[in-house]
């Protein structure tokens, strides 16, 4: 699953997420790293719509992770805020990275150290000069 995509449009860059879905399995680790404003929300309801999740898919931001139901359970998280693995101990959340069932979807996970060596599946978006965003998909 290594592969780099260029996405024009917010539509791209759901597309990039449901295709990313049908290799998801249970236990499975995502990381999606790139700025402010490139898409990583927008990449991760394209993954919950491949995950066959229908309801509306929102950043977690101040609730710091938002859990979805469909063929595998979702737990996204927003690690912007957080600053080691022991913070998210504290909430509980920890058990999700990586979790036992259904997927992991990890926004920021570079602000936690080693977080981003965990992941099954890294997603890395670059801000191109022309506003397009390149995705690189990998499997570390």
């Amino acid at each position: 699953m290594n592969r780099s995509i260029i996405a024009r449009e917010p539509s791209e860059m759901e597309e990039i997420g449901v295709g990313i879905a049908p290799n998801l399995t249970d236990g499975t680790l995502v990381s999606l790293v790139g700025p402010l404003g490139s898409g990583k929300t927008t990449l991760a309801k394209g993954i919950a719509k491949g995950l066959l999740i229908t309801d509306l898919v929102v950043s977690p931001s101040y609730l710091l992770a938002r859990e979805y139901v469909g063929r595998l359970a979702l737990h996204h998280i927003d690690a912007y805020r957080v600053s080691s693995l022991a913070e998210l101990a504290e909430v509980g959340l920890d058990a999700y990275l990586p979790p036992e069932t259904g997927v992991s979807v990890v926004e920021w996970p570079e602000r936690i150290a080693g977080l981003v060596e965990l992941s099954d599946v890294l997603v890395t978006i670059e801000l191109l000069d022309d506003g397009a965003r390149r995705v690189n998909v990998t499997r570390p």
